[in-house]
């Protein structure tokens, strides 16, 4: 945490003399103006001190909004991973194992929320009791029970729940929201939306606890999450129906042979999915080093009988403007991005996006307006070469940084976070039960405000 001055963040007009602006400029003061108060930082909390936790809501928000919060507690089940990563981000703030003993201690503003999936609604519900708004990485929760009582909760305490849809504020995004928004291919009838994990950044979720579906949701929850809250976002309407197929085929007990772990793995001479965590000191330090406080194996083997989430999965919805959406992912692609195409009643706008491929990548986003009976537009965005295409920035000025304007609502708040996670519930309800699901079936989402 920067240190703290009797300063505001200003430069201070220098109405003394020049010999005091001297001697502040010599020590690397700065200087403020006198009629700007002083501003008072927020007092942030986290709970999970994991992957996410550690860098992207730890390290840069220390390194870059120091000037607007700070952190005063941090807490963890796991107390070795907990003490590496308070010095990882450099502060001085109080470690707890307890989330309660953490906030009546040291009253935190904001919670945020960085733990697996499935603990989201006891710690985001604890946190709205005892006063606290509430930042809460996606999904923010995991089946539709313990989204009623987030949302019961809410409404009792009466707090802020933002989830964290860093996906929103990417470039290409965001032009493609404006483009919707001006109508430019007409009215929006139907979208063909698919994503590809390649088989690096696919097979990892098998490695790690997402690969339950009792601790994820499986990734029609956890990863899917992103994707149905942009559909949401974008078409500006709410998920009605929802219908869909997914099976297990490719990891898991699809294999000959398997092993607990990566490490020490007896098949790792022909196995294309063997992945050494020690080329990763930083995920060493996380986890290999405090293995013993509670057992988890970052390098889990991708072909586990204990897997029990999908690995291909197809979705159709049907949104209240009666807008249909075709929507698939698939989990072991030789290439990693997304395909999809809005059709209009004059036109239709398309992208093809490459996240990473074994091919050169271009260095611009491409967005291609086709309308009918004319001309094709092509729309190229600047890559920005930052975590999300520079979505993350974005995302966390908006949340920690004040009067930020927000003419495309990019800012997902608690409804947004339902009706995301209300789309995957409803696929992973549908494809158990074979049949097609009613949203409001699950939760009414005319109650969510």
């Amino acid at each position: 945490m920067k240190p703290r001055t009797n300063f505001t963040r200003r430069q201070f007009v220098s109405a003394t003399s020049k010999a005091f602006a001297g001697i502040v400029a010599l020590q690397n003061i700065p200087i403020y103006s006198a009629s700007e108060p002083i501003a008072k930082l927020k007092k942030i909390a986290m709970v999970g001190t994991g992957h996410r936790g550690a860098d992207m809501w730890g390290k840069s928000v220390v390194k870059n909004y120091s000037d607007f919060v700070e952190f005063v507690g941090l807490c963890d089940n796991n107390p070795g991973r907990l003490e590496f990563v308070k010095n990882h981000l450099g502060v001085s703030c109080p470690t707890f194992t307890d989330l309660e003993k953490m906030i009546n201690e040291t009253k935190p503003d904001t919670l945020i929320v960085t733990t697996p999936d499935f603990t989201h609604d006891k710690f985001i519900i604890k946190a709205l009791e005892l006063g606290c708004d509430v930042i809460t990485e996606k999904p923010l929760t995991t089946d539709e029970n313990k989204l009623r009582n987030i949302l019961e909760a809410q409404r009792k305490y009466n707090k802020n729940v933002t989830v964290t849809f860093n996906y929103r504020y990417s470039p290409h995004r965001a032009k493609m929201k404006e483009l919707l928004l001006q109508e430019r291919v007409g009215k929006i009838t139907s979208v063909d939306f698919h994503w590809y994990l390649d088989v690096y950044h696919g097979s990892d979720y098998f490695r790690r606890w997402h690969r339950k579906r009792e601790y994820s949701g499986t990734l029609l929850v956890h990863k899917s999450t992103h994707h149905f809250d942009l559909l949401n976002w974008w078409l500006n309407s709410e998920p009605e129906i929802v219908s869909a197929f997914g099976s297990l085929e490719f990891y898991g007990k699809n294999n000959s042979f398997r092993h607990t772990n990566c490490r020490g793995c007896p098949h790792k001479e022909n196995c294309k999915f063997f992945w050494d965590i020690y080329e990763n000191k930083r995920l060493v330090n996380l986890y290999v080093n405090n293995e013993q406080h509670d057992g988890y194996l970052r390098d889990g083997c991708v072909w586990k009988e204990d897997i029990n989430i999908f690995d291909k999965m197809a979705v159709q919805i049907k949104y209240k403007n009666d807008v249909t959406v075709s929507y698939s992912l698939t989990t072991y692609s030789p290439y990693e991005g997304y395909r999809i195409a809005f059709n209009g009643t004059k036109g239709r706008i398309e992208m093809w996006i490459h996240e990473r491929q074994p091919w050169p990548k271009d260095d611009f986003d491409e967005i291609m307006v086709i309308d009918n009976f004319g001309k094709m537009e092509s729309i190229k965005i600047p890559l920005i070469e930052e975590n999300h295409g520079g979505g993350d920035t974005l995302m966390k000025d908006m949340i920690f940084k004040e009067n930020i304007s927000d003419p495309l609502n990019q800012k997902a708040d608690l409804k947004d976070g339902a009706l995301s996670v209300l789309v995957g519930i409803a696929a992973r309800t549908s494809i158990d039960a074979g049949k097609p699901v009613r949203i409001n079936e699950l939760c009414d989402i005319d109650l969510i405000k």
